[in-house]
């Protein structure tokens, strides 16, 4: 039973090599008709695009390597996923098929594999040849786009915590009409010998009254 179990898994590993090596021979040989045909694609800057996707989001990132999450982004911010013939179902699908077995991460050499399952769905029509250039023409040069980011504004809370003009009791002391902070006079209580009540708001008009009688 553990000799028909091993010859199993032997026959396992040998399809999976077989299709594999099938794949990356298609890829090569459509990197060799790019080539050949004076393909338009840069691939140092598709390759430099992957650097930059696979190091998104990561600050300590080589590029070298992208995760599942930054290949999905890669294919969405470059038009890769239509929604239509490339849904985001088949990006996971292929980034899980593409990847070494227990790897989390696929390195460029891979990437370009994905994209050689991808582009005959994506351009239906076209040879993988021609299709797999498309897709590359759609990718070199990008780079991630930041939708979403939270960008610092002043709105809103913030502009009622900072408008002088709303405080009340003694914050609205510290400030003078034009929003100004007053200093030190704002903020203690300094004596006037007056003769009247603090914060009297007749002061100064008993001898104006008294020439009126």
């Amino acid at each position: 039973m553990l000799k028909a179990r091993a010859l199993k898994q032997e026959r396992e590993l040998k399809d999976f090599v077989t299709r594999f090596r099938n794949k990356a021979e298609g890829t090569r040989r459509a990197i060799i008709w790019m080539m050949a045909e004076g393909s338009s694609v840069n691939m140092e800057s598709l390759q430099e695009s992957f650097k930059k996707f696979a190091a998104y989001g990561d600050t300590k990132a080589t590029g070298n390597e992208m995760t599942g999450k930054n290949w999905a982004k890669l294919c969405k911010d470059c038009k890769i996923t239509d929604g239509k013939a490339v849904t985001s179902t088949d990006v996971d699908i292929v980034f899980s098929k593409v990847k070494a077995k227990t790897a989390r991460v696929i390195i460029f050499a891979e990437f370009k594999n994905a994209l050689a399952e991808l582009a005959p769905k994506r351009f239906k029509g076209k040879s993988k040849e021609e299709a797999i250039e498309a897709a590359y023409k759609l990718i070199a040069g990008k780079d991630p786009t930041n939708v979403g980011v939270t960008k610092v504004t002043k709105a809103g809370a913030v502009d009622r915590l900072t408008d002088a003009s709303k405080y009340t009791g003694s914050h609205k002391e510290r400030f003078d009409q034009d929003g100004k902070g007053k200093g030190k006079t704002g903020r203690e209580d300094i004596a006037e010998n007056t003769g009247y009540v603090g914060a009297y708001r007749g002061a100064g008009t008993y001898s104006e009254k008294a020439k009126e009688k």
